[in-house]
Formats: structure tokens, sequence, C-alpha cells
């Protein structure tokens, strides 16, 4: 079964098969063909992987980041950002990182956030001299930090593989190399803007303006610490947190911003469904492919020669990073969780890593699949909302990996950066 589930999975993915499709096709091929199981089993999977209640979460967030961008807010962030660093040498780059940083603390998403906010710095950063594909390229690169800042859909995901580690857990380990990635991005973009001469275009506004606009933008930054804060205090758990986000983000945009009006409704739903059920989709698909995986003993076996290694826990994580990169360049984040998580998590338990560390690596990992060829989502999202080639976002994305890949660095041989903050709160 285990050779017809990789063979067909593969083929699917070289002719050009969404992964979605890929997954489902290639569990039902290797239980068709490899098995004596019904073919009635891999539907009754792939519900399965649908069936849980934290799962809930992930419509909410999408659509609470939907909900943020229709009323104004996404417009108040990106002012917000710019009065700091707009008057500055490569000023609007840094905004462009410091409002996707600000924008990952409503979506939990990677391709929320390049869609909506992402796409209109592109358009700004263009009109200001920068080169249209190194603003595409830097709007992808941030939009990572997407899934990494909670709150995360990733990290519910994760947090329903491992019984070791929980949302609320996960979220606060996220934040440190969220904003450690924050500032090598703007590192990354400080020496490309020296580089290439781009300069600033806004003068640096007045006091009262600043004032004004960080006044305007405290509600739309007070829903992070309301998610945050209502999961830490135990006041509504992450699923329930996703809707309270919804309904802050309708009465923000309709009566603090009055820009949400019911007529965008229909619309904004309407994006926020699709976008909702191809990541259900995604996720359901992987579920039938791990099960096929589960009863093949794969995860069992693979343990088992992996520790019969004697592998130091620093000669893992490297392994992990080498492991998760190749698998980053051929699948998502989420169906990378569902099927590589429960083989690899047992394997760092026994081996004595901090579970919040080895979740934040895997999902820093996974992440920055996003933005390397040929599959990553968010070099096609970008290249499609601002009408760029892919292949000139890869030709610009150099700088931007090697800062990625300095905090994943970072977090395989200093641990405490992923796990003080969860252990100081409590978790």
């Amino acid at each position: 079964m285990v050779t017809i589930l990789f063979a067909s999975f593969f083929v699917l993915l070289l002719i050009g098969v969404p992964v979605a499709f890929s997954l489902a096709i290639s569990a039902a091929l290797a239980v068709w063909f490899g098995s004596s199981y019904p073919m009635l089993v891999v539907v009754k999977e792939m519900f399965s992987g649908l069936d849980s209640f934290p799962l809930m979460a992930v419509p909410f967030f999408i659509l609470a980041a939907e909900l943020m961008t229709g009323g104004a807010m996404t417009t108040v962030l990106l002012r917000f950002a710019s009065q700091f660093v707009g008057h500055l040498r490569g000023g609007l780059g840094y905004a462009n990182v410091l409002s996707s940083t600000m924008f990952a603390g409503i979506s939990g998403s990677a391709l929320a956030d390049a869609a909506g906010p992402g796409a209109m710095m592109v358009r700004m950063m263009e009109k200001s001299g920068y080169d249209k594909s190194y603003a595409g390229a830097l709007t992808a690169s941030s939009a990572v930090i997407g899934p990494i800042i909670p709150p995360s859909i990733i990290m519910i995901l994760y947090a329903m593989q491992v019984s070791e580690v929980s949302v609320g857990g996960l979220f606060m380990a996220g934040i440190v190399p969220g904003l450690a990635m924050t500032a090598m991005l703007c590192a990354a973009n400080w020496h490309v803007c020296r580089q290439r001469g781009y300069r600033a275009s806004e003068p640096r506004p007045a006091l009262a303006e600043m004032v004004r606009t960080t006044f305007l933008a405290i509600p739309a930054l007070m829903l992070v610490v309301i998610i945050i804060g209502g999961i830490r205090g135990g006041i509504f758990t992450p699923t329930e947190a996703s809707v309270v986000a919804v309904f802050y983000a309708v009465l923000c945009g309709t009566f603090v911003y009055r820009s949400l009006k019911p007529r965008d409704l229909p619309a904004i739903l309407l994006r926020a469904a699709l976008v909702s059920v191809s990541v259900l989709v995604i996720l359901a698909a992987a579920r039938a492919f791990a099960w096929v995986l589960i009863i093949e003993s794969v995860p069992q076996t693979l343990a088992d020669v992996i520790s019969g290694w004697n592998l130091s826990p620093i000669v893992f994580l490297l392994a992990v990073n080498l492991l998760l990169i190749l698998f980053g360049l051929f699948m998502d984040p989420l169906p990378g969780v569902m099927v590589l998580v429960p083989i690899l998590s047992p394997i760092a338990h026994s081996l004595g890593i901090d579970p919040f560390q080895f979740a934040m690596i895997v999902i820093v990992n996974l992440t920055i699949g996003l933005i390397t060829p040929p599959v990553g989502a968010l070099l096609f999202v970008i290249s499609s909302t601002v009408r760029l080639n892919v292949g000139e976002l890869v030709r610009e994305m150099p700088p931007f990996m090697v800062a990625h890949l300095i905090v994943l660095t970072m977090l395989t041989l200093i641990p405490s950066l992923s796990t003080w903050l969860p252990h100081a709160s409590g978790f």
C-alpha cells in the first residue's frame, strides 16, 4: 500500500493535480489496489478528519481576516506602520513587514495576509519607485509571519495532533519567533535597499498626525490583546476566540471605522467560504493519506529505525530541518502537519526535545515552504493578485530566504526562543 500511495501521490503532483486531490486520490488508489479494505473507508476518514470542534476556529479566523480587510482596518494598520518607518531609506519595505506582523495577529493565515494588506503594499511600493518584483517577493516573505504570530490556523491543527502541547501554549510559543522573523526581514530589506538606492518618498508625519493615526489603530490592535488575553485568562477557548474575533471585526468595521456596509457582507462571506473550503478539503484529504500510513505502521517503523541510530537531539533537529525544507517544496503546511507530525513528534519526545521547541521548528519549516517553488502557495497568490511572473518573484527571494533560515537556525540552537514564553505563562 505504501508504495502505491507515494508513487501515485508524486505522479499526480508532477502532472499538476492540486495537492488536496493528489492526497485523496493516492489514498484511494492505495486502498483499492493494495488492501482488502472497502473504498468507503477513505470517505469515512476524510469526514473524520473534519469532525473536530477545534477545527471550527479555522473558518472563523479566516472570516475575521476578511472582515478586517473589508472594514478598512487593514488600511489603518498600514498607515500606523508607515508613520514610524515610511520616511527612512527603504521605509515602505519596513512598513510592509510591520503591517504583515500586525495583521498576522488577526488572520492566522499567510494567504489572507498576502491577499489583503500584502497586495496593497506591493502597489504602494511600486508607485514609490521600488521594483515590483522586489515588492512582491518581500510581501510573500513577510506573509510567512502570518501563521507564526498568534492566532494561527496551523498551530490549532498541530495541537490536535500532539497531546503534549495546547493551542494556547503554541500561541505563546510563536510570539518571539514571529518577532525574530520580523527583525530579520527588516534587516534583509535594509541590505537590499542600501544596495539598490531605494529611498523614502514620504516625509515624516507631524506629531499630531501620528497621534491621530495611532489612536485610530488602537481598536484594530486590541483584537490581538483580546484573543491572547482571553485564551490565557481562561475566559474562552481558542475556538470561541475565533468567534469573538468575528464579532469584534464586525463591530469595529461597522461602528468604529464605519466602512463595513451590509451590502459588503455577501462578498466577504463568499471569499471567506471559498478559502475555508479549500483549507478544509486539504485537511480531509490529508487525514485519509495519514490513515494509510498509520495502518501500514509507517510512523512506528520510522520511529524505531531513527531511534536505533542514537542521534543526539541537535543532529536529529538538523535532520528534521532538512527533511521539512525538502518536504515543503512539494507540500502545503497543513497536510504536512497531518502527515509528518504524528511520525516525528514521538521521536522528538523520546530524545527529550521540548515539545514547544519542536512544534515551532516544524511550523516555521513548513511555512517557509509557502515561498519555495514549485508549489509555494504564496508565490502564486502574489503572482495572481498583482500580475507578476512567478519566476520574477523567485529571483528576488534569496535575501529573504536567508533571513528565514537564520531564524530557523536560532530556533534549533536556542530552545528558549520558543520555550521561555509558554513556560513562563504557565503552559
